[in-house]
């Protein structure tokens, strides 16, 4: 038995008879929407931006605002201190001025944890009386090691209580400072037993090419 050509019309419930009509009305609906809707999104991030603060209100209040002097105040101050630098620094050239030998990089100080920290600075000051010197001048580094070790035991026997070592700051050496390297590593190593502090002696003492060594 065949179905007859319309036999659709049959059916009592038909839930989409209306969906092609629906949809050809959404066609029509969405081609009479307005132009800058269906335009495609060409837009900069600049014109986005724009676009998007078009509505945004400026606040006058904020439009001028105030200026403080605080910066210009640093700047010249900053100023003040460079020049004022350069003119200690011409001064020093000139012999006018003494230099700060604690604020040099060839400083040396040390001081055993037995004892208080600031006798180093007590020490440098010259408030230690010094009861003997040895200048290593022209010594080699084997020659210099003995000689440091002898005058340190006999000032030790003499009851001296700080002595002076004259190293020499190695001006002159393609080397660099090496004997006064030398120095300072056998009073931290080899002579540590026999020292209490060390420190680089005062300008008017040797400064930064000798060194004051106080003795246990």
């Amino acid at each position: 038995m065949g179905i007859p050509k319309n036999s659709s019309d049959n059916f009592s419930n038909q839930p989409f008879k209306d969906l092609r009509k629906i949809l050809k009305n959404k066609r029509k609906q969405a081609a009479r929407l307005p132009q800058e809707k269906q335009r495609p999104n060409t837009l900069s991030d600049e014109d986005i931006f724009l676009e998007s603060m078009s509505e945004v209100l400026e606040i006058s209040e904020y439009r001028a605002l105030p200026v403080y002097q605080k910066k210009a105040e640093a700047s010249a101050k900053k100023c003040s201190v460079h020049n004022n630098s350069i003119e200690v620094l011409e001064e020093i050239i000139k012999g006018k001025r003494s230099i700060h030998l604690p604020y040099t990089p060839e400083y040396v100080e040390w001081v055993d944890q037995g004892y208080r920290n600031d006798i180093k600075r007590h020490l440098h000051e010259g408030k230690v009386s010094i009861q003997d010197c040895l200048d290593l001048h022209g010594a080699i580094i084997e020659e210099a090691e003995k000689e440091v070790e002898c005058f340190i035991k006999d000032s030790i026997k003499k009851g001296f209580k700080c002595i002076k070592i004259i190293h020499g700051r190695g001006l002159r050496s393609p080397s660099g400072p090496v004997l006064k390297e030398a120095v300072v590593k056998w009073l931290l190593s080899k002579f540590r037993k026999y020292v209490a502090a060390f420190v680089s002696a005062r300008q008017c003492d040797g400064g930064l090419g000798a060194v004051y060594v106080l003795l246990k």
